[in-house]
């Protein structure tokens, strides 16, 4: 059974207004964005793997609250080397008292406010065996921590990587639950763009800001509290930047983030553009329409780059506005503890140590709001595929659903009425039976509704009102597996699979022996021309069946067909692209196929239809006419125009001059 029905706009739906993918998620001016809860809903993706997560948590405020300590321990470092330098030049016979008096009497009141401030014993000059031990235990902590924080980063690497592959098995499981209508009313490279790049896009930008945020606000606690254990003066002086640099960040994030929804979303148009062009590349070139392809394309590109260029743009000015910031705060820390260590209330060790902890306190500030670009394009996509995860799905199968045992393929319409849009009516009221072993025919002009009516026999589509039974059985109670396992479909378009042509005749029934398609393949007259080619049955072809003829391909998807056994035959416009002599022999083996079988067959050539059971004239969504052939063609109705005009000429319309076609 194919799944091109699901990818083929009906007749009577075609002139439903498509909406632009802008459309379909939302145009930052349509709607407000949930950066917040969007990127919550991101978070709890890793709660599978909480355990995991905690011990990424531990792992990072190891190494973060190494880190932290090493500049303290470095401290003490410069301590010993500025206490034996010193030291070293003050007469050994004196004790500190007495040379910070001598200072005194010759004038040096600062360096003796110094000295008085130290733990300096005249004489003594540098213990490089203490400075040993300090710098040992310093390089030690580092190489912990940098062990910690590499383990970490591996595991936070794991995890993210799950996250992301169950998100893309959401969106997977997801399309199979949306219903037509959604794929009806979407370019299929907007759907693409979502489930691809806006999921590639939210991976890059969790491996990228996870670890760097969660390290950066780790860093900034501990920072913050060994700035306070050294001087809480000088904390006060740091702690300024914070709500500085919070309240300059999100001014500007409020001005990008709805750019780079912008930019996504032109991203998906773009790429539906592209798919159209490239899938219809033929036809471009048939009616010579490349300037206006590439002029569309250029259009979107251009939007796409403006989008992206001021996105970029805004959030760039983050950074430098941070790195400002800091500057500032930097320049206030190094001026106030310099007059602290000239006052001889703190120590150089610890001025030093306060310095490098100002520099790690604005570090990850700066870090976290240049990641902010990347998380804001994140967050973008995010929402992107969230709106595709919360799209409406098609209704629940019925729960316990009513099931057959053995199908006999009685078919009933039974008042159905069905529109794609509530203000254009288009099936009402239809009622027909096809008994089982019935070939039911439906004909009429195009847009009458003949492919929406098989389409709900496949409940691809819900009834507005009555209801279609299979064997008596209302088909809306069964489950759409079951309904659809008794049906084979064969479409005007072939849809092939990239892969051999054994396996896409063997599609239609996992569970076929090679006996049983190759059966399949004889009867429908595969056999004929397979080995003509190179490989045989294994013969590769790609998803367009570009290597095989319009004939050939559907004769593949006919043999699908016939090997799927099904209850219920579809047949809409199946043999159109088969020669006519070839159309003969097919026409033979669909009448051996439909031995005991109720098939349905949508044809425009009616001359195929002749030995059809029953034949259905659909105008308007309704039956007009109901018979046999001869029956019909005696009435001189409906279809006896139908019939005759395919051995005339185009009918014109004189009030308008337009040569009509039947």
């Amino acid at each position: 059974m194919s799944g091109r029905s699901a990818a083929r706009l009906p007749d009577a739906a075609r002139d439903i207004p498509r909406r632009g993918p802008m459309m379909g998620m939302g145009a930052p001016t349509e709607k407000a964005l949930n950066f917040t809860g969007s990127l919550k809903r991101l978070g709890r993706r890793l709660r599978s793997d909480r355990f995991g997560i905690t011990a990424v948590l531990l792992l990072c405020a190891s190494s973060v609250a190494m880190s932290v300590v090493g500049p303290k321990i470095l401290g003490r470092a410069t301590d010993i080397i500025f206490r034996g330098l010193i030291g070293g030049r003050l007469d050994p016979g004196q004790t500190k008292d007495q040379a910070v008096a001598a200072m005194e009497a010759r004038g040096d009141g600062r360096l003796a406010d110094v000295v008085r401030g130290m733990d300096v014993v005249p004489g003594r000059g540098i213990d490089f065996t203490d400075l040993r031990n300090v710098l040992l235990v310093a390089l030690g902590l580092y190489v912990v921590a940098s062990l910690f924080a590499g383990l970490q980063g591996r595991l936070l690497n794991r995890y993210v990587n799950r996250a992301v592959q169950s998100l893309r098995r959401d969106v997977e499981d997801k399309m199979h639950r949306l219903p037509l209508s959604y794929s009806d009313r979407q370019q299929r490279g907007e759907i693409l763009s979502r489930a691809t790049n806006d999921i590639d896009n939210i991976q890059q930008t969790m491996q990228q800001t996870l670890s760097q945020v969660l390290t950066s606000l780790l860093t900034l606690i501990g920072v913050l509290t060994m700035m306070f254990v050294i001087s809480w003066q000088l904390a006060l002086i740091a702690v300024v930047a914070v709500p500085t640099v919070i309240l300059s960040t999100r001014a500007i994030a409020k001005r990008s983030q709805p750019q780079y929804m912008a930019q996504w979303a032109h991203t998906g148009k773009l790429n539906g553009q592209i798919e159209e062009g490239f899938s219809g590349h033929s036809l471009v070139k048939v009616f010579g329409r490349q300037k206006e392809v590439d002029a569309r394309f250029d259009e979107e590109n251009a939007l796409m780059f403006e989008a992206s260029f001021r996105a970029q743009f805004i959030s760039a000015v983050i950074m430098p506005v941070t790195m400002f910031i800091g500057n500032l705060n930097y320049i206030a820390v190094a001026v106030v503890g310099g007059l602290k260590v000239a006052s001889g209330s703190m120590s150089l060790g610890d001025v030093q140590a306060f310095v490098q902890y100002s520099r790690q306190f604005t570090q990850p500030l700066t870090q976290v709001a240049s990641m902010m670009n990347v998380l804001q394009s994140g967050v973008a996509s995010a929402e992107r595929v969230f709106e595709l995860l919360d799209a409406p799905e098609e209704r629940a199968d019925a729960d316990p659903p009513a099931r057959i045992e053995a199908v006999e393929g009685r078919v009933e319409f039974d008042h159905v009425s069905f529109s794609y849009v509530p203000e254009r009516p288009l099936i009402d009221d239809l009622s027909l039976v096809a008994e089982p072993g019935q070939t039911v025919a439906i004909v009429g002009p195009t847009g009458a509704g003949k492919t929406t009516l098989v389409n709900l026999i496949m409940r691809f589509y819900e009834l507005d009102a009555g209801r279609i039974t299979l064997d008596g059985v209302d088909i809306a109670s069964m489950t759409r597996d079951d309904v659809r396992s008794e049906i084979g479909m064969v479409l005007q378009d072939a849809w092939l699979f990239g892969g051999s042509i054994r396996d896409n005749i063997a599609y239609g029934n996992a569970d076929a022996t090679e006996a049983d398609i190759l059966e399949a393949a004889r009867i429908s007259y595969v056999d004929r021309f397979v080995h003509s080619l190179p490989e045989g049955y294994d013969t590769i072809i790609d998803d367009q069946g570009s290597n095989l003829s319009a004939g050939e391909r559907q004769l593949v998807t006919i043999a699908r067909a016939f090997l799927s056994d099904p209850a219920i035959l579809i047949l809409d416009e199946a043999t159109s692209s088969v020669d006519t002599r070839t159309e003969v022999l097919v026409q033979h083996a669909m009448n051996a196929l439909r031995t005991d079988r109720t098939s349905f067959v949508i044809a425009h050539r009616l001359s195929t239809i002749r030995n059809a059971d029953t034949i259905l004239v659909m105008e308007n969504g309704s039956i007009v006419e109901q018979g046999d052939h001869d029956s019909l063609l005696a009435a001189g109705g409906a279809y006896a125009r139908l019939y005759n005009a395919q051995f005339t000429g185009p009918a014109v319309d004189e009030s308008s001059g337009l040569v009509a076609a039947d």
